[in-house]
């Protein structure tokens, strides 16, 4: 087993754009910089159709990074698109619906876990993994201390693997792997300047290649 199979690893969240050509030229950057699990491509705005050709674009740049496609929005459009997966920002109820409805065809993962009853009660429905955080929430430099202890309580119990955001400082990935989460979600971090992103994937799995090693095994 690899270091970067037992260490946290990243996963990114693509910005909001309606400039599709801007930003599948910010994705294929960022996934020049190293080793991503995954992408979550939220559907933010667009109408189904501008998703559609959203999603038509950037399934593949990030499936041909090696990288699992994660799409947040209209499930009919992860399909087409062929996705590998489907991120429900909904609660349980939406999660527990795309788990029988999806799996094991696709990768089904999500929540909106606030405390450790509704995380238990997200557990149960059998997602894939359970996200602690939420799109567009990473407003600070560190990730919210709030979701780091979820996520070391839910490690230290629970196998279903957890993926928590961080915050806005890359850095604050490492606080995440401490926690034991497996995957630590990044995009403000990532993109602000996404001249500099494929830097920063780099920066982030270097200090995770360090640091983290030892966590999540």
């Amino acid at each position: 087993m690899s270091d970067v199979d037992s260490r946290c690893r990243l996963v990114l969240i693509l910005p909001e754009g309606e400039d599709l050509s801007a930003r599948a030229a910010m994705l294929e950057g960022a996934l020049k910089g190293g080793d991503v699990a995954s992408v979550i491509l939220p559907q933010y705005g667009l109408d189904e159709g501008q998703f559609q050709k959203h999603a038509e674009v950037l399934v593949p740049i990030v499936q041909q990074a090696g990288a699992a496609a994660l799409l947040s929005g209209d499930t009919r459009v992860a399909g087409r698109a062929k996705a590998d997966g489907i991120h429900v920002t909904g609660g349980v109820e939406a999660l527990g619906e795309a788990v029988e409805k999806f799996t094991p065809k696709l990768i089904v993962g999500g929540g909106n876990a606030t405390d450790r009853h509704k995380a238990l009660e997200i557990g149960e429905v059998q997602p894939d993994y359970i996200f602690f955080g939420k799109i567009g929430g990473d407003i600070k430099p560190g990730a919210d201390p709030k979701k780091l202890a979820l996520a070391e309580w839910w490690a230290s119990m629970v196998e279903i693997p957890c993926i928590v955001l961080g915050g806005t400082d890359p850095q604050s990935a490492l606080a995440v792997a401490e926690a034991g989460a497996e995957f630590v979600a990044l995009d403000k971090a990532v993109f602000a300047d996404p001249a500099g992103a494929p830097q920063v994937v780099a920066a982030v799995n270097a200090l995770l290649d360090e640091k983290a090693s030892r966590f999540g095994e």
